[in-house]
């Protein structure tokens, strides 16, 4: 008998169910006779749910079944002593446009928080629920003078958001912060939707001053904190390193978030990247602290420096390396030495020489696996491509399925690539296709990609081989002699498919040299040429970065942006170009 009992529930429980997706679904499609009849079936079986009660009052309003709507909540009413009734009964009452009457309920429902302050919760969500904004404000207002252990922060500051009212709204966001210091990370995430990268604009400044007179009124490092991140987004790392040094006076136990802002500030503006690197050299006592800081101004010298400032550079490597040793702990320090040896020196036997010597180390096998991807790569650099395999081979072997091992397979079909065994390349590709590494398997599949829409067009595959060779001529900083070849196949193979990937691998190239003018003019011929290609939203983001960061061109850059948003939505880019159109555009908020 107990098991038929079990049996009965669990068949009316499915039939319930069945019954309010039917409704659900009657009413989504906007047949709501139908949607009706399903509902009051319901209702009768369960007249206390709320869901049933709520969808009965919207669907006789969505039939304008007003005065139905009415009789059923007085009835309601008499039953169930629930204070936003009121505010349904005022809302019916506006949608017959007897206002009057409706104020007269919404009133009457903020009155019931006099009496209990806790009927905030359901009359508050009611008036919100019909877009009622100021009542929703009063109402929590109300509630949270009578109880001040009410917070309602975020729920006003959303209203707020809404009625345009941003720094009522900012001031809401940082008390719900300032009460509860782990929402920080939300609250930031709120209030990123209203500012932009303009410091100038009018939320930006405002948000600013809040934030100022918080410090002067009540000093905490909340307020630093925030206000750096506001110069984060806009992008000014000195004073958000100012604020970042006022925080760790005050908490000196991690030099970390000082190191992120000098990372970001490496990429926009090198000049402070190395202030905020000497600071920390000069301020950490932790030895890898300090060692990453060093590294990190060799790889920014580097970037600026020209030919005739390398042998500076291998100095500073090799002081370095005297000063911290070579050990296990500088791994980090001697693969990058090794690279600036055989990438940037052309000095690939001394590189290797010392690589070698690295590995012989008591290193643990991810260790080794970093240095001997290096040393594949610096015998790519050479061209010895099948040592180069057995060192990657080895990786394959001793960490099967990381990411390093996936990084490695990569770097084999690379390498098979550049030697023209498109074959194997491609059977080594289609494996990383479903790698756990998102940008190895996006890598993968444009290589692959490349290799597949260009090897039958021609049986002795002369423009792919030739493009490889560039490829190859790219990877090995030969910059003047990869853009010549790929003039080449421009010149020699104009009817082929490869001609859109030499274009935008040569734009690449002349941006890398700063010839911006003769890269607009590769990306422009891929948009008039190819649009119907999958390298077209690649050369639009590419040519409106070039006119918004390097040309002042913001007008152009705008347009091209708005290409990506209204034709290319489902780019890789669309985010970006999203932001950076709003951005131009001048948006208040973002």
């Amino acid at each position: 008998m107990r098991y038929i009992l079990i049996l009965c529930l669990f068949i009316t429980s499915v039939l319930y169910s069945q019954n309010a997706m039917l409704a659900k679904d009657y009413f989504q499609k906007g047949e709501y006779e139908k949607a009706l009849i399903e509902y009051k079936k319901l209702y009768a079986e369960s007249s206390s749910n709320i869901n049933y009660i709520n969808q009965i009052i919207s669907t006789h309003q969505q039939l304008e079944q007003y005065d139905e709507a009415e009789l059923f909540l007085v009835k309601l009413m008499e039953r169930v002593k629930y204070p936003a009734f009121l505010v349904e009964l005022g809302y019916n009452y506006q949608l017959k446009n007897d206002f009057q009457r409706a104020n007269e309920n919404y009133q009457k429902a903020i009155s019931f928080i006099d009496v209990k302050p806790s009927h905030v919760f359901g009359i508050a969500r009611s008036f919100q629920n019909h877009s009622l904004l100021d009542q929703a404000v009063i109402s929590y207002e109300k509630a949270t003078t009578l109880n001040p252990d009410f917070n309602f922060n975020v729920q006003l500051a959303q209203i707020y958001g809404e009625q345009g009212n941003i720094e009522k709204m900012f001031n809401s966001y940082l008390n719900f912060a300032d009460s509860n210091p782990i929402v920080v990370r939300d609250v930031k995430r709120a209030i990123n939707d209203f500012i932009s990268e303009d410091s100038a604009n009018e939320n930006n400044v405002l948000f600013r001053k809040l934030l100022i007179k918080r410090m002067q009124l009540e000093p905490d490092i909340l307020w630093n904190e925030l206000l750096s991140w506001l110069f984060i987004q806009q992008k000014d790392f000195k004073k958000a390193f100012t604020q970042e040094k006022a925080i760790y006076k005050r908490q000196p136990e991690s030099l970390s978030r000082i190191e992120e802002i000098a990372l970001m500030a490496s990429n926009e503006n090198q000049k402070i990247a190395q202030d905020i690197f000497n600071y920390i050299i000069e301020t950490t006592q932790d030895t890898q602290t300090k060692l990453k800081a060093h590294q990190n101004l060799i790889k920014i010298n580097i970037k600026e420096s020209s030919k005739s400032n390398y042998g500076v550079i291998k100095s500073r490597y090799l002081e370095l390396l005297k000063t911290f040793g070579e050990q296990p702990e500088t791994l980090e320090l001697q693969i990058s030495y090794a690279h600036f040896l055989a990438f940037y020196l052309n000095e690939t036997q001394e590189a290797s020489k010392f690589l070698e010597t690295s590995l012989k180390m008591p290193l643990t096998t991810l260790e080794k696996a970093k240095v001997k991807l290096e040393l594949g790569d610096i015998l790519i650099l050479q061209e010895k491509f099948n040592k180069a395999l057995i060192y990657y081979t080895q990786i394959q072997r001793n960490l099967k399925n990381s990411t390093i091992s996936q990084e490695a397979r990569f770097k084999v079909a690379k390498a098979s690539y550049y030697k023209g065994d498109f074959k194997w390349a491609e059977s080594q590709l289609k494996i990383l296709k479903a790698s756990t590494s998102q940008l190895i398997a996006n890598d993968a599949l444009d290589l692959k990609l490349l290799i597949s829409d260009n090897k039958y067009e021609d049986s002795l595959q002369t423009a792919l081989k030739r493009y490889a060779k560039a490829d190859l001529l790219a990877f090995q900083n030969r910059n003047d002699e990869a853009i010549i070849l790929l003039n080449k196949i421009l010149e020699e193979h104009k009817t082929e498919p490869i001609i859109a990937q030499a274009l935008y691998k040569q734009a690449q190239l002349f941006e890398l040299k700063s010839q911006f003018e003769k890269a607009i003019v590769n990306y422009q011929a891929i948009i008039d040429n190819y649009r119907d290609g999958i390298l077209i939203d690649d050369a639009l983001y590419h040519l409106a970065e070039i006119y918004e960061k390097q040309l002042n061109g913001s007008e152009k850059a705008k347009a091209l942006y708005e290409k990506i948003i209204f034709n290319h939505a489902d780019s890789i880019y669309f985010v970006d170009a999203r932001k950076r159109y709003r951005t131009l555009r001048g948006d208040a908020i973002n």
